[in-house]
């Protein structure tokens, strides 16, 4: 098994949106989450570049069904015939995507296009739903489902035992050039204590080598899942104070976009990274799933602070 990892270079800027390339010893090729829709073409185009054939696409694996990460799964699914796997929790959304669309579209209103592109069914027999511990087959190596919940309810990483290789979506968060790991939180479904159990299951892998989908390697994986952890921690209870407080939702957006940019030009990021960052987890999105991850696992938190609780 040879592995590629593709700058699909979403919305014309590098280093947000990595797809992951497995190609088997039979040239069959299987992608870890491939992206949203709009960048269908260039991730065909860097196939080719690679002396691939995209028309051999064969498998969809994605890590949860953000539209970021598999809108396009029904791009390869009508291009190539490629069978889709996803967890359990999320293929009824890759078959019939309207209530994911409407629910996204609440976020991103009329950016939907622009961002992520069209979202199509696909044909309920090319989904294949996946459980914790289930495998998927990639020429001579076995890839492993691994339930990896807290940034979404159906969220899976991959493990390749043989390889001691981790491709994590977004449980082991977003790093970019070796910068800082930032946890990424948007709605609905954050869940810390949940994230910080998956962290456990993956640092008990021991991988050799991790792959996130913003973007690419990650370097030294335990001391940078040790990292995530802290960060993630460090932030939700930021958030929690704003709120006790009182502090309304644009001035809570305000002040977090200015605490996670100080923190990234602290840690020597250029511009061009930090807008890399920014395009991978925007902080409003952060700061609206964590808002709704206090009121709805840990709402008695919220009392006894100087003010109402912000708005959303």
């Amino acid at each position: 098994m040879r592995l590629h990892i593709i700058d699909s270079e979403h919305l014309g800027r590098a280093r947000v949106i990595g797809v992951a390339v497995l190609v088997a010893e039979d040239g069959s090729i299987t992608l870890i989450d491939p992206g949203p829709a709009v960048v269908f073409d260039a991730v065909q185009h860097g196939l080719s570049k690679l002396g691939l054939n995209p028309a051999r696409v064969t498998q969809v694996l994605a890590t949860h069904i953000h539209l970021d990460h598999s809108g396009s799964a029904w791009c390869w699914a009508e291009a190539a015939g490629a069978r889709v796997f996803a967890h359990r929790r999320g293929v009824m959304h890759l078959i019939d995507p309207e209530t994911l669309v409407a629910s996204a579209t609440r976020i991103y209103e009329d950016e939907m296009e622009r961002l992520w592109g069209a979202v199509r069914p696909i044909d309920a027999r090319q989904v294949i739903a996946l459980n914790d511990g289930d495998e998927v087959t990639c020429g001579n190596a076995k890839l492993q489902a691994v339930d990896t919940p807290g940034h979404a309810q159906h969220h899976l990483a991959y493990w390749a035992p043989e390889d001691k290789l981790l491709f994590a979506g977004d449980a082991a968060g977003v790093v970019i050039d070796h910068g800082p790991v930032i946890p990424p939180c948007p709605p609905p479904d954050i869940n810390v204590e949940q994230w910080k159990a998956s962290l456990a299951r993956l640092r008990a892998f021991f991988p050799a080598r991790t792959f996130v989908t913003h973007f690419g390697e990650v370097d030294n994986p335990a001391a940078r899942f040790q990292e995530l952890e802290e960060r993630l921690e460090r932030r939700a209870l930021w958030i929690r104070d704003q709120l006790r407080n009182g502090i309304d939702r644009d001035r809570l957006v305000q002040r977090f976009k200015r605490l996670t940019t100080d923190e990234l030009r602290a840690a020597g990021i250029d511009e061009g990274t930090l807008l890399a960052y920014e395009q991978a987890d925007p902080p409003a999105m952060s700061v609206t799933g964590l808002v709704r991850y206090w009121r709805k696992f840990h709402p008695e938190s919220l009392a006894g602070g100087t003010g109402p609780p912000a708005s959303e």
